[in-house]
């Protein structure tokens, strides 16, 4: 029997929905009280990163201090900048997940249950996420405010609603992006090293590394034109642009336009996929 509840909007569905949430932000308050700690330490690189791109400005011995629209405090506040989106974006262990679910044949579950598998997921996601920055907000505070120096003055009304903006879509596009991935569990058993190449092009392309105009800047006008309209870059690179104003507002647009396109896209993706995958699959056994 397939999956019903994710299209309805009953009082049942949603109490549902909600003891799900529920049960998973308790279940992170209770195993995942080093969030605070462990997000302090992840930003110790920061330190590292500061005389890192010391020593390229220096080295590059620019007239006006940049390097393709970026000083040396451009990039610092990018990189961390960067560390919000993707503590946002990244979704760790959800196509593999997925993956094993299928392969391990615990997927059945969701499809002898009125429970949808995409919706449970994403559940449990939101939950992570809302735990997350409930006990990590003091050290992303802390870090931010000490790094005051490197940032430009606050960003427009306007510019700044476009970043939250960029930044819940690029929840919503990580999600669907690694839900989909996961799906090929359907049609592959084995996905590992799959997800592998996805994460080694995603540490580049979603611009975690430096920002994009770095990459682009160096690769053929064809092919620099392809990769400006890729999702990746909009899971890190294109919220920081927009608060560092380094996009004009037509750019701006544009960007929101094509980022909400591509979340639409693989929320149909994975949902096809997952409907597809079901009728294929085959279990066995008790």
């Amino acid at each position: 029997m397939s999956a019903t509840l994710s299209t309805q909007t009953t009082p049942t569905a949603r109490s549902a929905w909600w003891t799900i949430f529920r049960t998973c932000i308790e279940e992170r308050l209770v195993y995942r009280g080093d969030f605070a700690l462990g997000t302090l330490m992840r930003f110790l690189p920061i330190v590292t990163q500061v005389f890192l791109w010391t020593a390229v400005f220096a080295s590059a011995k620019t007239g006006d201090g940049a390097i393709r629209g970026y000083t040396r405090d451009d990039v610092v506040a990018y990189y961390l900048l960067t560390m919000l989106g993707r503590a946002l974006s990244s979704m760790p262990g959800l196509a593999s997940g997925i993956a094993a679910q299928i392969r391990t044949g615990e997927i059945k579950k969701f499809m002898i249950q009125p429970i949808d598998l995409i919706g449970f997921c994403l559940a449990a996601r939101l939950a992570h996420k809302l735990v997350y920055y409930t006990v990590a907000i003091g050290p992303f505070a802390l870090v931010f405010w000490l790094c005051g120096d490197y940032f430009p003055e606050w960003p427009s009304a306007s510019r700044f609603a476009a970043f939250v903006l960029a930044l819940g879509m690029g929840f919503a596009l990580g999600f669907f992006l690694e839900a989909t991935l996961g799906m090929i569990g359907f049609w592959f058993l084995e996905v590992s090293s799959l997800l592998f190449v996805y994460m080694l092009f995603n540490f580049f392309f979603s611009g975690h590394m430096f920002p994009l105009e770095f990459l682009n800047g160096s690769l053929p006008k064809p092919l620099a034109a392809v990769l400006a309209y890729q999702p990746l870059q909009y899971l890190a690179y294109f919220p920081a642009a927009v608060y560092l104003g380094k996009l004009d507002d037509e750019a701006v647009l544009r960007g929101l336009a094509l980022q909400a396109g591509w979340v639409l896209f693989f929320f149909m993706t994975c949902r096809w996929s997952m409907h597809a995958g079901m009728k294929r699959y085959s279990g066995y056994g008790g």
